[in-house]
């Protein structure tokens, strides 16, 4: 089944090129329906694929094989956690396009195709970036999925605030993008090689690391970290979520920053793992610390916004950083946990956006103060963003419970508290915007920071303020939820998860991932300390309510795209200090 595997990318792409060509001629419902066909027909393929994955697939596109040990041609590796990848990536663009069903208001200049081709592009270019197994190609699909991500984000052109956030976008992960190429320069000078195993390879026979290895792996590292929207870059991504569609924003928060961190995982094991690369305690080191800021500076971030999409955003980079702290660790149990964790969040994060989109085209407004009370009447809704907030508490059984408990236990000692509260006050955010919101409790918050962004005067995706919502708008996020519920319930989900992952990664290395009753006990820990923190602030808002200590902090997110490039250098930097010892040492 090996030749099928181009046609992830293949079959996206030309959907694209046909609604782009024909977009004109095509009623809207044509074109959308065709964008659903083609995107269902990819997520199938890939559930094919991933579920005859063992062995893994490789395919040299194009018949370009290796002769005598040497290669120029394009290869794809169907493995497990690529294919996984590819697959989540599908199923939410097919969630996205369900969501968007007949969404906006008119599609620009009458052309009906243009919004799902180009949410066709972003599923070739994710399934694309799942899948490569050289580091340029990788590096193309990235940009692919880059600039077709900054289109979306500003598809609503005629506002000035949609153009300033694709713009902030664009600039600061095409700047990740040329880091990511000139290390790959780097490394193709030093090897002659382009695919990540002969690189690794290449590098473990020329000795010990040296700056040139240290070098390469801080521009890679960089840009994947962009892209993950890890501490310190971060700051495109709420900026971003502001103003993109939601159906964008599901796929942002629920499977393109993931794909950052999955690039860091496979980059280091098939590149930089070796004796030729940077040794595992640097590693360790570097995304520990990377890691923890994140998870810290998300989680504070997330609790004092009152723009509902920027405290999603939030919490996104709050769980980014458990991610980063599980890859960190560098055990099989970490990364089955950390693979079950990200199938779980995407559920849950996408239905708390579609969500957030709901009241967006209802009420014109996504701001916590000024909807105090008035989404009474939405209770379908209401419902799914409490069980939404619960499960990103790592609720059981959902999959996000079960993934933050087996990284938990791999990681241990005070960083299973970390989990603990990063958990439970994203969580606690969201329940708290739920009692404000959809059930009008306590009283309405009054005043804030001066550097805080409302979320008033928002302007509604659809042509009117909706009075009635349309079924496939409250579907899709309970679907979405359902499935979230399903990766920590499912028998013998977690153990194929588990075997795919570890079978790429680990050597082959046999875990057993399940439910453990200090796993429940901390994953129902959380979700107490959530619902807590989410009463007090409601009930006592003062208490709990805005800090001067936090203004600094605030500060940072200017939106002046000059200070977000400086700490893009800042980032790059404190990664080269992390990794050197080893290199010094060495």
């Amino acid at each position: 089944m090996n030749h099928l595997l181009p046609l992830l990318v293949a079959v996206p792409l030309l959907g694209a090129a046909l609604l782009a060509g024909c977009g004109r001629r095509l009623p809207r419902f044509a074109a959308e329906t065709i964008a659903c066909a083609v995107s269902a027909g990819t997520a199938g393929l890939a559930l094919v694929l991933l579920l005859n994955s063992s062995p893994p697939m490789v395919e040299w596109v194009g018949g370009w094989v290796p002769e005598g040990g040497e290669d120029v041609g394009i290869v794809l590796v169907g493995d497990g956690p690529g294919l996984g990848m590819a697959t989540l990536a599908s199923l939410l663009t097919i969630a996205a396009l369900a969501y968007s069903w007949r969404y906006f208001d008119t599609p620009p200049r009458g052309h009906a195709g243009s919004f799902p081709a180009l949410m066709l592009l972003f599923q070739g270019g994710m399934c694309g970036f799942a899948i490569a197994g050289d580091l340029f190609n990788a590096f193309v699909f990235f940009e692919l999925m880059s600039v077709v991500a900054y289109a979306l984000t500003g598809f609503r052109v005629e506002e000035a605030k949609a153009v300033q956030g694709a713009l902030t976008f664009g600039v600061i992960n095409s700047l990740g993008a040329y880091a990511i190429l000139m290390g790959i320069a780097l490394l193709y000078a030093r090897t002659g090689e382009l695919t990540m195993t002969q690189i690794g390879r290449k590098l473990d026979a020329h000795g010990g690391p040296d700056a040139l290895t240290l070098a390469a792996f801080v521009l890679v590292l960089t840009g994947l970290l962009v892209k993950a929207a890890a501490v310190p870059f971060h700051f495109w991504l709420p900026d971003a979520h502001a103003v993109a569609p939601t159906p964008v924003c599901m796929l942002l928060s629920g499977v393109m920053v993931e794909l950052g961190a999955y690039g860091v995982w496979r980059v280091y094991g098939a590149v930089f793992s070796g004796p030729g690369g940077i040794p595992a305690p640097d590693l360790e080191r570097t995304l520990l610390v990377v890691g923890v800021l994140t998870a810290l500076v998300g989680a504070v971030m997330c609790w004092y916004q009152r723009h509902v999409k920027r405290l999603l955003a939030y919490s996104t980079v709050a769980h980014v950083g458990l991610f980063v702290i599980g890859i960190g660790s560098l055990t099989p149990e970490a990364d089955d946990g950390v693979a079950l964790y990200i199938l779980g969040h995407a559920g849950v994060k996408a239905a708390l956006f579609a969500c957030a989109g709901i009241l967006l085209d209802r009420y014109g407004n996504v701001d916590e103060h000024e909807l105090h009370g008035r989404a009474r009447r939405l209770r379908g809704v209401a419902v799914l963003f409490v069980i939404g907030g619960l499960g990103l508490a790592g609720l059981p059984p959902f999959g996000t419970g079960l993934g933050k408990a087996i990284t938990e236990e791999a990681v241990g000692g005070p960083l299973t508290a970390l989990f603990v509260v990063v958990s439970a006050v994203t969580a606690g955010a969201v329940l708290r915007v739920a009692a404000r919101v959809f059930f009008g409790l306590g009283p309405k918050p009054r005043g804030g920071s001066s550097h805080e962004t409302t979320g008033t005067g928002e302007e509604p995706e659809t042509r009117h303020r909706l009075n009635r919502i349309p079924d496939t708008m409250t579907a899709v996020p309970a679907l979405l939820l359902a499935a979230s519920l399903a990766v920590g319930v499912a028998p013998g989900f977690a153990a194929v998860v588990s075997h795919s992952v570890n079978e790429a990664g680990s050597g082959g290395a046999i875990t057993s991932p399940h439910w453990t009753p200090p796993g429940v006990l901390l994953g129902l820990t959380s979700t107490a300390l959530a619902v807590g923190l989410a009463a007090l602030a409601v009930n006592r808002p003062r208490l709990l309510g805005h800090r001067p200590w936090t203004e600094p902090l605030r500060r940072l997110q200017s939106g002046h795209i000059g200070d977000y490039v400086a700490w893009l250098l800042v980032g790059a930097t404190l990664l080269g200090a992390l990794a050197l010892p080893g290199i010094l040492t060495g």
